[in-house]
């Protein structure tokens, strides 16, 4: 294979580094024949390729030629003949074909069969679109087989038609046997047989096939490099890349694909650079790679230069970017997204919808989420889980369980993810019964086996519940090994709880499962401070510098006029800092005298109470806040976002500043939401 791809290298390097600016750059606008049928998996991405490119197909049915003509009235003469049909016989053909290759493209096959069925004369074109319709859709691979040998004339675009039916709807040893038995194969033949083992991620078989394929083109190539990318042989598809005789769109993307799915982010963002052509699909990979590789700043960014180009989103792009927007609480531009899709024609979108229901269920904003829910017009299971768990991450348990009630009542079965949002509500609600209720219900009623997802949700409720006794024997009970996320989550509830028998327990095993695990050590240390063992503390603290664990440092940010201002504790570098510090001192001084007493055991180190008190001041979520309290009109809520759990002072201070303030302040940390309001938090001071 190597020597293969040795003798057909392609000399080209691309030193340049990913620019922000990009070129001026070809984009593929695919244009849709009004009634070719084209033949499936031929080049299934359906994606264009360069313009130079030239595919081969030794037989293509010519639609306006009077051959291959059948006719169902009893005296149509013999076919041998010239053929006898007027120009207007033959357009009404060409207008039939037509007809029912629109029906077929929009899903409509009842009313295509019934226009094929009035038809006095079909052609070859015909039968393959009546073909083509029952090939691709589920369940109908038995009337495709009947309707295909029932053809008076095959030509080879009927065999492939037949072939990719089979691909999609049968196994491979059967799709095996048929493209044995076609008595002609084109290059489409063999790329639905290349894709289609690809696709099952057969790539032993697909490298056999494309070894032994007579003649390539660039839908050839395509298919390999994504089916190593989507096997996760990236060095292979590299490797089928390089030697590539034609680079299509589908093949570039494919590789940036691959580079972002592993975190090659350099080397996707330099292919993006290089590529001659870029369709929507290429975007989208490079906005959705960015937002998976927690760089969603960099894909809001390439977000807009895309927009600047003129390319319309589609509902992928969109829930890349309002992904994006939630993982930033960018609540502003989610709004613009908003618009956008209401604009267009995905405004009617479930995808798109559930999309924009998540974005401002992250970014705090559930009565927008909730109007929009209701809105939605058609909804699928992902639009329901989107808004249990949006109620659910808002502490909004009853709700949640409601909504989830209701949802069945419409008839539509849960799947695995609506019980890890319907856990997690009775979690923030503290429902500890009811949610095991729920778990023990989940393989009874529904069929749904519990995942290490449910398990941790479990682990927190009854850890949070104080049931840490019973948080173990869960998971020593659990069907697979426990993964770090579950001992991470009951090392957490030790802490609440200051078990520190159990909290050693959970953080040797999330130490053994991830010995680079900062939360671990962490955690451990701040049960050991808690209980003023501060030799402990300090050990592990040595420990953390001596094995190189590098702890992620707390911060907070907010969003004024779409602009994101982050603060750390004690920060140093705000411009407004002066005013902020100005404001925290007032604040303290109207919170003390409204009862406020500093909660010192947040204060995690081993210094003397008045130190501490102006260390829990400094918390980053407490500037934030004071920052939005001088700049955030009265009587709008203020937003504050923080990477770690908030500590128990500043969920304290906070209730005491939206009394004496009466502001009504939103925060929502790595656990959930809170929403503070005159003293009091919708948590119930329980989280």
């Amino acid at each position: 294979m190597y020597h293969y791809l040795r003798n057909r290298r392609n000399q080209r390097h691309f030193p340049l580094p990913f620019i922000e600016n990009f070129l001026p750059t070809k984009h593929c606008h695919w244009p849709f024949s009004t009634f070719t049928v084209q033949t499936p998996n031929a080049n299934p991405s359906l994606e264009a390729v360069p313009s130079n490119f030239h595919a081969h197909s030794p037989q293509r049915p010519n639609l306006l030629s009077t051959h291959n003509l059948t006719s169902t009235h009893p005296a149509a003469p013999s076919l041998d003949k010239s053929p006898p049909f007027d120009q207007n016989t033959l357009n009404d053909i060409i207008s039939s074909n037509k007809i029912i290759t629109s029906y077929i493209r929009s899903g409509d096959l009842s009313s295509a069969l019934r226009v094929f069925r009035n038809m006095t004369v079909k052609t070859t074109v015909t039968w393959n679109a009546m073909l083509a319709g029952y090939s691709r859709k589920p369940g109908k691979l038995t009337e495709a087989q009947k309707l295909f040998d029932q053809i008076p004339e095959k030509d080879t675009v009927s065999y492939n038609i037949m072939l990719a039916g089979y691909v999609q709807n049968s196994d491979m040893e059967t799709v095996w046997s048929f493209f044995n038995s076609m008595p002609s194969k084109d290059i489409a033949s063999w790329n639905t047989m290349i894709s289609g083992f690809a696709q099952k991620g057969a790539m032993a078989k697909a490298r056999e096939l494309f070894l032994a394929m007579p003649e390539k083109n660039s839908v050839t190539w395509s298919a390999m490099i994504s089916g190593y990318v989507e096997c996760g042989a990236l060095e292979l598809a590299e490797e089928f890349f390089e030697f590539a005789a034609v680079k299509s769109v589908v093949a570039w993307t494919a590789m940036i694909s691959g580079y972002m799915k592993f975190g090659k982010i350099e080397k996707a963002e330099r292919l993006f650079k290089e590529m001659p052509v870029k369709n929507l699909v290429t975007w989208n990979a490079m906005i959705a790679g960015y937002v998976e590789n927690c760089r969603a700043e960099d894909g809001l960014k390439i977000f807009r230069i895309m927009l600047r180009y003129g390319i319309r989103p589609n509902h992928s792009s969109l829930s890349s970017v309002l992904l994006g927007c939630s993982e930033l609480s960018a609540l502003q531009l989610g709004k613009q997204v908003h618009q956008l899709v209401c604009k267009s024609s995905l405004r009617d979108d479930t995808t798109a919808c559930t999309s924009l229901i998540s974005m401002y269920c992250k970014c705090g904003v559930l009565d927008d989420a909730w109007k929009l829910f209701l809105e939605t017009k058609s909804k699928d299971i992902v639009s329901w889980n989107a808004m249990i768990s949006g109620y659910a991450q808002h502490g909004a348990g009853e709700k949640a369980l409601h909504l989830f009630e209701e949802m069945r009542g419409e008839g539509i079965r849960p799947d695995w993810i609506t019980f890890v949002a319907v856990l997690l509500a009775c979690n923030h609600a503290g429902l500890v019964d009811i949610g095991v209720r729920y778990f023990d219900s989940m393989v009874k009623d529904y069929g749904v086996e519990p995942r290490p997802d449910h398990y941790t949700c479990m682990v927190d409720l009854l850890g949070r519940a104080g049931k840490l006794v019973e948080a173990v024997d869960l998971i020593k009970k659990m069907p697979f090994k426990p993964h770090s996320a579950i001992f991470g989550t009951l090392l957490g509830a030790c802490r609440i709880h200051k078990n520190l028998e159990l909290a050693k327990f959970a953080a040797q095993n999330l130490l053994n499962l991830d010995p680079q695990s900062a939360a671990g050590y962490v955690q451990l240390a701040n049960v050991y401070a808690a209980t003023n063992k501060w030799d402990h503390v300090a050990r592990v603290r040595r420990s953390m510098k001596d094995n190189k664990v590098v702890k992620t440092p707390g911060y907070s940010w907010i969003e004024i006029k779409s602009t994101v201002h982050e603060f750390r504790s004690g920060d140093r570098v705000h411009p407004e800092l002066a005013s902020i510090h100005e404001k925290l001192n007032e604040l303290e001084k109207k919170m003390k005298l409204a009862g406020y007493v500093p909660d010192l055991e947040s204060a995690l180190h081993d210094v003397g109470e008045e130190q501490k008190e102006q260390l829990l001041l400094w918390h980053s979520e407490k500037l934030a806040i004071a920052f939005g309290l001088i700049v955030v009109p009265y009587g709008t809520p203020i937003r504050v976002f923080k990477n770690l759990r908030v500590c128990g002072d500043c969920h304290r201070a906070i209730k005491y500043i939206s009394a004496v303030e009466r502001r009504e302040i939103i925060v929502r940390d790595t656990v959930r939401f809170h929403h503070f309001k005159g003293g009091c938090c919708s948590c119930g001071d329980y989280w």
